[in-house]
């Protein structure tokens, strides 16, 4: 049977060259290329009172494009410090972290220039329009006018932004100011986004708005970090998770992998067990470690 497959790949391969039937045989072996790179992350500050205290602890994860990747974890747990690195604000204390091939110490200012970042807390300029907002971040990146302008309009159209396109941020509602933060964010457009908890105190309908932009961007093939602790959110966006508890990853897979590896089909009592597992590991070892 395998001969006679690579005949008719062969018979095919006639036509276009054999480049065709040497890309068709290796396609199955060669895996999408790496966005994201974590690898051994330590991350320690100076506590005055209790020493050296461990914000991440050996953390490592990969994310490629077209992925949303879920980083899971109650307050505290090292979600945003992890964030916070690959996206040049904190260095690490050892380990690698790389950014489209990019390492984040050597090279940050290439990091962010290949980033967009987007939290619950991005502020909104009250007296300059959405699009004088929006435009005025893609100056900042560099953006040539003629591209900008014509960027800023197919975000508007992407977003249906059109309406506020003159409003003040200072007469926004919040539905409005997370539009125009996530414009902003991919204005550049970036091959890598990350969401530090996008939708935290946000009602039920500015926050779907938000998950349909996230999955909209992973659609068109974005390499996406999307950090949460809502249950619900995880399950509904990300292709796989990476569970984190006082800077450790506890877990990592796709949703089926996990419910098979742990016998629990529950994401919600999954990440209650696996938090409470260590949990009596910290108690036992008798550490006071937090991230």
């Amino acid at each position: 049977m395998t001969v006679s497959i690579l005949h008719q790949l062969r018979v095919v391969g006639s036509e276009c060259g054999d480049a065709f039937v040497v890309r068709f045989l290796m396609a199955p072996f060669v895996s999408e290329p790496r966005m994201i790179r974590v690898q051994g992350l330590f991350k320690e500050f100076d506590d005055p009172r209790n020493g050296i205290f461990r914000a991440l602890d050996n953390v490592s994860f990969e994310v490629r494009p077209g992925e949303i990747y879920g980083l899971l974890g109650p307050n505290g747990a090292g979600k945003t410090t992890c964030l916070r690195i690959l996206s040049t604000v904190l260095r690490p204390t050892r380990g690698l972290a790389e950014v489209d091939g990019i390492n984040v110490v050597r090279n940050p200012e290439g990091v962010r220039s290949r980033i967009g970042f987007m939290s619950c807390n991005t502020g909104i300029y009250d007296r300059m329009t959405a699009w004088e907002m929006v435009e005025y971040y893609g100056r900042l990146y560099g953006i040539p006018e003629e591209k900008l302008q014509a960027r800023i309009t197919e975000i508007f159209n992407v977003l249906q932004m059109n309406d506020i396109r003159d409003r003040l941020g200072g007469k926004m509602s919040t539905g409005m100011k997370q539009k125009v933060s996530i414009a902003r964010t991919i204005v550049h457009d970036p091959p890598v986004i990350i969401f530090d908890e996008p939708t935290s105190g946000l009602d039920v309908l500015v926050a779907r708005a938000v998950l349909q932009a996230v999955s909209s961007l992973r659609d068109q093939g974005k390499c996406i970090i999307f950090s949460t602790h809502i249950m619900r959110e995880v399950e509904k966006l990300c292709n796989r998770i990476g569970i984190i508890h006082r800077g450790k990853i506890l877990a990592e897979g796709t949703l089926p992998e996990l419910a098979d590896k742990y016998q629990q089909p529950d994401v919600e009592e999954l990440f209650f067990d696996l938090i409470q597992r260590r949990e009596e590991e910290v108690r036992n070892s008798g550490t006071n470690s937090e991230a």
